[in-house]
């Protein structure tokens, strides 16, 4: 073997090194010179230079004369005894803003959520980025875990059956409240709000459709290979699709609440009236479809016509109402006849 030829680095790519050396040691109490070397592909020579001239650098006082509290320094004896470089003091870097420890916590709650996602399992970055949030912020942050939810396994199975390009299969409770058997050529998997969706062409109806993942129930992948579909067949921009069975409802909400369904595609509406509210049409498949707009906009939308539809969103409120009626106070009523 031949040694490898010493490489000559211009005044940027020291530069380049020192800024992102100085980070680097920050992140590390203690580390050796070897190490270092080693992380950045570079000579233990050239990072005892690089230690050297970042002992000579710093920010000058408001004498604009480097004193000793304006410079970096290092433990000398550490780094020339046994080539480990220990930071002891840092100039303006310190008076970076820093997250609270109740700000990192949550900052650490949202990125193990997102590693608890198949498609972020096991990521590096995603671990030191919590690790950096941890040290760096202005106190010990909580200590928080987010457990994996029912919809995490769905898209874990889901997403096992795209890879393998086969079907999946399972129970789904539609907005009428029957369950039927559906076989689906997953294509996507999109959330919305606090829903997860699977999009995917559906041999039952043999059309393009969005299930809801918490209505589905025994959902396995199979061995039969989804159907390889050509260029007519896309997938819609928006989440749900009109057909032509559709039924047209006309609703009543703000103006200014317009773009809030966007969902449901093209919206024709009217002028605002005089409190700003206006009238528009939206297209569902059945009047039990108007469930989830009404619940997503409680309070802001009104179902205008047709009447059927009224009754059957009025009939689904006053049933969730009753649920919450308490037994006591209902046994407390006096009955007919009953003196008090």
């Amino acid at each position: 073997m031949t040694a490898a030829k010493p490489v000559a680095f211009g005044a940027s790519d020291k530069l380049t090194f020192l800024l992102s050396l100085v980070p680097y040691l920050m992140d590390h109490d203690k580390v050796s010179v070897t190490a270092v070397a080693d992380h950045f592909g570079v000579t233990p020579e050239r990072v005892r230079d690089a230690v050297n001239l970042i002992a000579m650098s710093g920010v000058p006082g408001e004498t604009r004369q480097y004193l000793h509290g304006d410079l970096f320094d290092i433990q000398w004896d550490e780094f020339e005894t046994n080539d480990n470089i220990v930071l002891t003091h840092l100039v303006a870097i310190d008076d970076s803003p820093r997250f609270s420890a109740r700000e990192a916590a949550a900052l650490i709650a949202g990125l193990q959520y997102l590693s608890a996602l198949p498609e972020n399992g096991d990521r590096d970055a995603i671990a030191t980025l919590m690790a950096k949030l941890t040290r760096s912020s202005t106190g010990a942050p909580s200590q928080l875990a987010v457990s994996r939810t029912d919809a995490d396994v769905a898209i874990s199975v889901i997403q096992a059956a795209v890879r393998a390009g086969t079907q999946v299969e399972f129970d789904y409770l539609n907005a009428r409240g029957t369950d039927e058997h559906r076989c689906v050529d997953p294509l996507r998997i999109e959330s919305v709000d606090s829903d997860w969706y699977l999009r995917g062409w559906c041999h039952l109806r043999e059309a393009m459709r969005t299930f809801r993942l918490d209505r589905m129930s025994n959902l396995r992948s199979t061995d039969v290979p989804a159907d390889a579909h050509d260029d007519g067949v896309l997938l819609p921009d928006t989440l749900f699709q009109g057909t032509a069975d559709d039924l047209t409802v006309t609703i009543e909400l703000p103006a200014a609440a317009l773009e809030l369904l966007a969902d449901y595609g093209p919206v024709p509406h009217g002028p605002a009236d005089d409190e700003g509210r206006s009238r528009a049409q939206v297209r569902v498949s059945h009047f039990h479809g108007l469930k989830r707009l009404v619940a997503g906009l409680s309070g802001v939308v009104t179902v205008v016509d047709p009447g059927l539809a009224r009754q059957t969103v009025a009939e689904w409120a006053a049933a969730g109402a009753a649920r919450y009626e308490s037994p006591a106070t209902a046994q407390s009523e006096p009955t007919a006849g009953a003196t008090t």
